[in-house]
C-alpha cells in the first residue's frame, strides 16, 4: 500500500510530462487528479490505523541505492505516526489542488506540464517524509526545492516570475549547505546515515565534543545547528525567509500546495523527526526557540501593510511556521505538528479562498481594488470567513472551538508552561503575534468583501469590462508584465504614506460583475472549510493529551507528557491569553475597516516611519541586495575585467595573438617582394658564412 502511495504520483507525473499535448489536456488532468485522489485514499486508512491504535512501525525495502566501504543506503519507506500525519496532509490537499486547477488553470495552454509538476512535488514531497535515512530525506529535500523553482516560474514569460523562482533557488541552497554540513557532520559522528540507529545513539553523544574551525565544540550543538540552517532556508524563517513572499508570482494553485501546506512545513517534519537529537543540546533547541518566535513576530508586522491578497496570507504561512517552530523549539512537538496538521487545511483554504476571489476579480490580487464581493461570491466569502475564523483561532473553552484554537492555543501554553526564558518571551511574542494575525486577517475579509465596490479603479477590470485581449488569462500582456493598476485613475485616494484606498464616493463598477468560481474550485473550498472548522476539535485529544498522545506518537518523536501536563496547569490567564489577542485584533480592524475608514491614512500619516519599515518588509531585500548582490556584482565585474580580460585574456589568448600579429608586420616589412633586396639578404648571408668559414 506504502507503494502505491508513494509512487502513484511520480507514475502520473511521468504520464502527463512525457505525453504532455499528444495526450491532451483532459488526459493529462485526469491521470495525475486520479492518482493523488487514490494516493489520498490509501493514506486516510493508515492514519486512522495509528490513531487507533491498531497500526505498527514499519519500514519497507525498495532496493540498495549506495554502497561504498562502510557507507551504505538502502532506499526504504518508514511509515510511523509521523510519517501518516505528514501522508495525509501532503495526499489531501495535493489531491484536492488538482482537482481545484482543473477550473483556475482553464484557460492555460501548458496544462499537462503544470499538473505533471504539481504531481511531482507530491511524488518529492512524499520522498522526503518516507525517508528512512539522511539521505534519502535528501532527496527528497532537492525534489521539492526542483517542484518550486519549476512551479514558480511556471509562467516563465513573466520577467517576475523567473525572477522569483531564481531567488528562491538561491536563498534555499544557502539552507541546503547547512543542511548537506550537518548530514556529513552526523555521518562522521554517528557512522551511518539511518535514522533509527542516529537516534537511538543520539543520547550517549551528549556532552561530547568535536574540532570545528580549529576549536572544540559541543557535537550536538554543532549537527542540530547544521541542519536547522536547512530547516530554516526550506521553512522560510527569519534570515532566510525572503523568496516565500516571491514565490506568490506562481499560480495560486502552488502557492496553497507548496508554499502554505506542504513544502514550507518539511523543516518542521525534519526538526521533530530528528527531536533526539536536538533534545541533546539546549543551545539548539534556545536557538530554533528564538528564531521562530522572532519569525512569528516579523512576519505578522508585515503582514498588516500588505496590500496583495496572496502575499499577506504568504506573511501570515511565514508567521505560523514560526509559531511550530518555538513549539519544536520548547519541546512540544506533538503540539508543533498538531499546528502543521491543522495549518495545512484552514491556510489551504485561505489560499484557495483567495485564489477564487482573484478568479471573480479577472485576476486582480490588489485588495484596495476589491469591496463588496460577498453578495457576488457568497459561497467563496463564508469559506475565506471560516479559514479566518480558524487562523485567528476563534473558540469557547471546553465546548468548540475552530482548528488554529487548539494548535496555537496548545503552543503558546506550551511555551509558558516550558519554564525556559527562551519559552517566556516566545510566549510574550507569540500573543502579541496572535493579535497582529487577527488584525491582518480580519483586514483582508473586511476590504474583500465588505464596503463599497472599488473595482472601477483596476486596470484589469477594465480589460475585462472592455474587451481587451491584450491580456492572456492570467492577466499578463504579451510582455510578461501584469499589468496591475496601483495609481488612483481620479476615482480614489491613497493615504499620504501608500496606504490602503477608500472611495470618496460611490464610483459604480464600470459595468463589470464578479462572478462564482466553477464547481471544481468550489468542492475543494467546501471539503477543506470542514478541516478548518473540525480538524483541531475531533484530533486535539490524541495529539496534545498527555496519555493518548504518547500512545498515539509511539516514540516517532520525543513527547514529553511532564510538560503536556505542566500545559493544562498554567494560570487561567494564560489559556485566555490567546482569545484576548484575537478579540483585540478583530476589533482593531473592525474600528478601521468599517466603522471609520479614515483610520488607516491617519494612523499611518502619524507613525509613518514604523509604517514605512514594515511595508518594506524590514528592508530585508534592500540590505541582502547592498551586502550580497552588490558586493557579488562588484567581485564578479572586478574578476571579469581586471582577472579576465586584464590579466588572463591579456597575457593569454589575446597577448600571444598580439604576439604573432606583431611578428607578422615585422615579416611583412621584410618580404617586399623585390629580386634584389632577397640578393641582398643572400649576399650577406654568404658573406657572413664566409667570414665564420675563414675565421675558423
Amino acid at each position: 500500500m506504502i507503494q502505491l502511495i508513494v509512487f502513484l504520483p511520480l507514475l502520473a507525473a511521468l504520464v502527463a510530462g512525457l505525453g504532455n499535448r499528444m495526450i491532451g489536456n483532459t488526459v493529462a488532468k485526469a491521470v495525475t487528479t486520479g492518482a493523488l485522489f487514490v494516493s489520498c485514499g490509501l493514506s486516510w486508512p493508515v492514519f486512522l490505523g495509528f490513531l487507533g491504535g491498531d497500526a505498527d512501525a514499519m519500514v519497507v525495502p525498495v532496493l540498495s541505492w549506495i554502497r561504498s566501504d562502510s557507507f551504505n543506503v538502502m532506499w526504504s519507506l518508514r511509515v510511523d505516526t509521523l510519517t501518516a500525519v505528514m501522508l495525509v496532509v501532503i495526499t489531501s490537499v495535493s489531491a484536492l489542488v488538482h482537482l481545484y486547477s482543473w477550473g483556475y488553470m482553464a484557460e492555460d495552454d501548458s496544462q499537462p506540464r503544470f499538473f505533471a509538476y504539481l504531481s511531482l512535488f507530491t511524488f518529492a514531497m512524499l520522498m522526503l517524509v518516507t525517508a528512512d535515512n539522511l539521505v534519502q530525506m535528501f532527496f527528497g529535500w532537492e525534489g521539492v526545492g526542483l517542484a518550486s523553482y519549476l512551479l514558480i516560474g511556471f509562467w516563465y514569460y513573466k520577467p517576475s516570475a523567473n525572477a522569483a523562482a531564481i531567488k528562491a533557488f538561491v536563498v534555499n541552497r544557502v539552507g541546503d549547505f547547512g543542511f548537506m554540513l550537518g548530514i556529513f557532520g552526523t555521518f562522521l559522528v554517528f557512522g551511518t546515515v539511518s535514522i533509527p540507529e542516529i537516534l537511538e545513539m543520539a543520547p550517549a553523544m551528549a556532552g561530547s565534543t568535536v574540532g570545528f574551525l580549529g576549536d572544540s565544540v559541543d557535537t550536538m550543538t554543532l549537527i542540530c545547528l547544521l541542519l536547522f540552517l536547512g530547516a530554516m532556508g526550506k521553512s522560510a524563517q527569519l534570515g532566510l525567509h525572503t523568496w516565500l513572499p516571491d514565490a506568490m508570482e506562481g499560480p495560486t494553485p502552488v502557492s496553497a500546495l507548496i508554499h502554505a501546506a506542504t513544502m514550507v512545513t518539511a523543516g518542521v517534519f525534519m526538526v521533530c523527526r530528528l527531536s533526539p537529537l536536538f533534545e541533546q543540546s539546549d543551545v539548539a533547541m534556545t536557538v530554533v526557540t528564538v528564531v521562530g518566535a522572532a519569525t512569528a513576530l516579523f512576519a505578522a508586522t508585515v503582514g498588516t501593510t500588505q496590500t496583495d491578497i496572496k502575499r499577506v496570507i504568504a506573511y501570515s504561512t511565514c508567521s505560523q511556521l514560526g509559531y511550530m517552530f518555538f513549539a519544536a523549539g520548547v519541546g512540544a512537538y506533538g503540539a508543533a505538528m498538531f499546528h502543521l496538521f491543522t495549518h495545512a487545511f484552514f491556510k489551504a483554504l485561505l489560499f484557495l479562498g483567495a485564489g477564487s476571489v482573484i478568479h471573480a476579480m479577472h485576476h486582480e490580487q490588489d485588495m484596495r481594488f476589491y469591496g463588496g464581493l460577498r453578495r457576488h461570491i457568497p459561497l467563496t466569502f463564508w469559506a475565506m470567513m471560516l479559514g479566518t475564523l480558524a487562523i485567528t483561532g476563534v473558540g469557547v473553552m471546553g465546548v468548540f472551538g475552530f482548528a488554529g484554537f487548539y494548535s496555537k492555543d496548545a503552543i503558546l501554553e506550551a511555551a509558558f508552561a516550558s519554564g525556559t526564558e527562551a519559552g517566556r518571551v516566545a510566549f510574550a511574542i507569540g500573543v502579541f503575534a496572535a493579535l497582529l494575525t487577527s488584525f491582518y486577517s480580519w483586514r483582508l475579509v473586511f476590504l474583500t468583501f465588505f464596503g463599497t465596490p472599488r473595482w472601477a479603479a483596476s486596470e484589469h477590470i477594465q480589460h475585462a469590462v472592455h474587451g481587451d485581449h491584450g491580456h492572456d488569462a492570467h492577466g499578463h500582456d504579451a510582455h510578461g508584465h501584469d499589468g496591475h493598476a496601483h495609481d488612483d485613475h481620479g476615482r480614489h485616494h491613497v493615504d499620504a504614506a501608500h496606504g490602503d484606498h477608500h472611495d470618496d464616493a460611490a464610483t459604480g463598477t464600470a459595468g463589470y460583475h464578479p462572478h462564482e468560481s466553477p464547481l471544481v474550485m468550489l468542492i475543494p473550498l467546501v471539503i477543506l472549510s470542514l478541516g478548518a472548522v473540525f480538524a483541531g476539535f475531533v484530533f486535539h485529544h490524541s495529539f496534545l493529551e498527555a496519555e493518548p498522545g504518547a500512545a498515539f506518537w509511539r516514540g516517532s518523536l520525543v513527547f514529553d507528557t511532564h510538560l503536556m501536563h505542566a500545559m493544562h496547569e498554567v494560570p487561567l490567564w494564560v489559556k485566555l491569553s490567546a482569545t484576548a489577542a484575537m478579540l483585540a485584533g478583530l476589533v482593531f480592524a473592525l474600528w478601521a475597516y468599517v466603522w471609520d475608514t479614515s483610520v488607516p491614512a491617519r494612523f499611518t500619516a502619524t507613525f509613518r516611519g514604523m509604517y514605512a519599515f514594515f511595508l518594506n518588509k524590514w528592508y530585508f531585500d534592500e540590505l541582502y541586495n547592498l551586502v550580497f548582490v552588490r558586493s557579488s556584482q562588484l567581485l564578479g565585474r572586478f574578476f571579469w575585467k581586471r582577472g579576465d580580460e586584464g590579466t588572463i585574456d591579456r597575457f593569454g589568448p589575446n597577448g600571444l595573438a598580439a604576439l604573432v600579429a606583431g611578428a607578422g608586420r615585422v615579416s611583412q616589412r621584410v618580404q617586399s617582394g623585390y629580386v634584389y633586396t632577397y640578393a641582398f639578404v643572400m649576399l650577406i648571408g654568404l658573406a657572413g658564412a664566409a667570414t665564420w668559414a675563414i675565421a675558423g
